[in-house]
């Protein structure tokens, strides 16, 4: 076992589990924020930029991870997978309004 197989099952996680919130909200047509939009992270990007990203963040993903994986390479993944997780939890979350329940609510309204 190496540091550097560590450190790759680590980010194979943190990688994995980012591309679950780009792809999502791509395939659902919603706009997300990701490092192509302007400010990055910040202002939200197509749904096809978030398909695209979602795609090189599982493709990163994969290509890090090994077939027969130790222990502690599992539990780096495991653990690498849990941190981005709680990132972006914090990243993303904020506390909903009244304002912004309703604008959610229309979101998914049918069309007059």
């Amino acid at each position: 076992m190496s540091a550097a197989r560590v450190i790759s099952s680590l980010a194979a996680g943190v990688f994995l589990v980012n591309a679950i919130p780009h792809g999502v909200s791509g395939v659902q047509g919603r706009e997300f924020p990701s490092p192509f939009s302007n400010p990055p992270g910040r202002a939200p990007s197509s749904p096809a930029a978030n398909v695209v990203w979602s795609a090189a963040n599982t493709a990163a993903g994969v290509a890090l991870l090994r077939r027969r994986m130790t222990k502690i390479e599992r539990t780096a993944f495991a653990g690498g997978a849990l941190a981005m997780a709680f990132v972006l939890a914090g990243f993303f979350g904020k506390p909903v309004t009244a304002e912004a329940s309703a604008q959610s609510q229309d979101h998914f309204a049918p069309a007059p």
